[in-house]
């Protein structure tokens, strides 16, 4: 090895592997000036049967592909609260194994993300575990990594449910407005007198319609069962006059802007008739 630049550790107490990490490795290799370089072909964790730090990053790499996939499921249908929050407690949990391998590299000497693992001459370190920290480096790395998707996704999670919160602020603003639109101008028709089809044109004294309170210039709108919309010509109003001879009929007036309930009674009398008024059509 040493005719390509590289050489094996010298085999020394003060550069043996640390008994603790029980790393079993078949061949390790080092730079002769740089960086440590090793190939492992039976790297087991400290707490063998347990989880470590790659089996997290593993299930979190799950997690964050349903995540991807709810995401997916929900921008079809809309976001939702819920997948905002089933976001952020993603990230949640993301920086909580950030801080969970930070806590392992300073649990190592302190060491950061960049300290050399090579002592002043080229050999790896024996008073740290290697293996823990270039683990915990490298889980920092890629956790970093989910945590800026997750946030990426959160941003525009928040943006989609922002825009669709405004839609739905316009929209109800919008109908809100129609229905007060159309609200005053059911209270504006019902305020206004309704149109009149025919008018008094004259009434004889002490006949049934000058009893009624019936006066010159009175407009109909409603006679019996006649109003304005179904009426046609003043048969309509001869008809219902000679099939209710004696029976009592409500009859509305607008008599100077004002609208007048009255109470006629067709009845014979020493006139012509039953009314003993001129009724005459208005033209519409």
């Amino acid at each position: 090895m040493e005719g390509c630049g590289f050489r094996r550790p010298r085999p020394s107490a003060n550069h043996a592997p640390c008994p603790s990490s029980r790393l079993l490795m078949s061949e390790e290799v080092w730079p002769a000036g740089g960086s440590v370089a090793v190939v492992p072909s039976g790297v087991r964790s400290q707490e063998a049967g347990k989880p470590g730090v790659q089996d997290t990053l593993r299930r979190s790499r799950m997690s964050e592909e349903q995540t991807g996939q709810s995401e997916g499921s929900s921008q079809a249908g809309g976001v939702t609260v819920s997948d905002i929050q089933e976001l952020i407690r993603r990230k949640e949990e993301i920086e909580a194994q950030i801080k969970a391998n930070y806590d392992v590299l300073e649990s190592q000497k302190g060491v950061g993300m960049s300290e050399p693992l090579v002592d002043c001459e080229g050999y790896p370190r024996s008073d740290v575990d290697l293996y823990q920290v270039r683990t915990a480096r490298h889980n920092i790395v890629c956790l970093q990594n989910d945590h800026k998707a997750v946030m990426k996704q959160v941003e525009e999670a928040l943006h989609q449910l922002h825009a669709r919160d405004k839609e739905k602020q316009a929209r109800d603003m919008a109908e809100a407005h129609k229905e007060a639109m159309s609200r005053n101008l059911d209270q504006s028709e019902g305020l206004s007198p309704p149109q009149a089809f025919a008018k008094v044109n004259s009434i004889s004294p002490g006949s049934p319609a000058s009893i009624a309170g019936l006066q010159v210039d009175d407009e109909i709108v409603e006679f019996g069962s006649v109003n304005t919309q179904n009426f046609q010509s003043l048969h309509n109003i001869g008809n219902v006059v000679q099939h209710s001879e004696g029976k009592p009929l409500n009859v509305t007036v607008i008599r100077r802007g004002e609208k007048h309930q009255l109470r006629l009674v067709p009845t014979r009398w020493a006139g012509k008739g039953l009314l003993g008024c001129n009724i005459i059509p208005l033209q519409r």
